[in-house]
């Protein structure tokens, strides 16, 4: 695995937006952590999903049984470094460059 990053996303409770599913309305936060190896192409992907996070592109809001809560995004994040690309995990030999396309 080499060195691993591991970025850890922190999105406590506000209001939702224009756009959300019920705008106004409170949501529920959490914590989110992705993987990324801590090779040079990872690196660069972790610079590139923090842009991202910045323009509020990593998170969306979904509304479940009346709740609103963040959950991810359409960027794909790897949640564990275990479980293949089925399971939001590794081995997956085409995620870096895929992540990279979307970014």
């Amino acid at each position: 695995r080499g060195k691993a990053l591991q970025p850890l996303f922190k999105m406590s409770y506000s209001c939702s937006k224009v756009g959300d599913p019920r705008p106004g309305h409170p949501y529920k936060g959490g914590n989110f952590c992705a993987f990324l190896p801590g090779n040079t192409e990872g690196v660069n992907i972790a610079k590139l999903l923090k842009r991202a996070f910045e323009c509020g592109l990593t998170f969306q809001i979904k509304s479940c049984n009346g709740e609103e809560r963040v959950t991810w995004g359409p960027i794909p994040h790897k949640t564990s470094w275990d479980g293949g690309k089925a399971r939001n995990g590794y081995p997956d030999a085409q995620y870096l460059h895929e992540v990279g396309t979307v970014l």
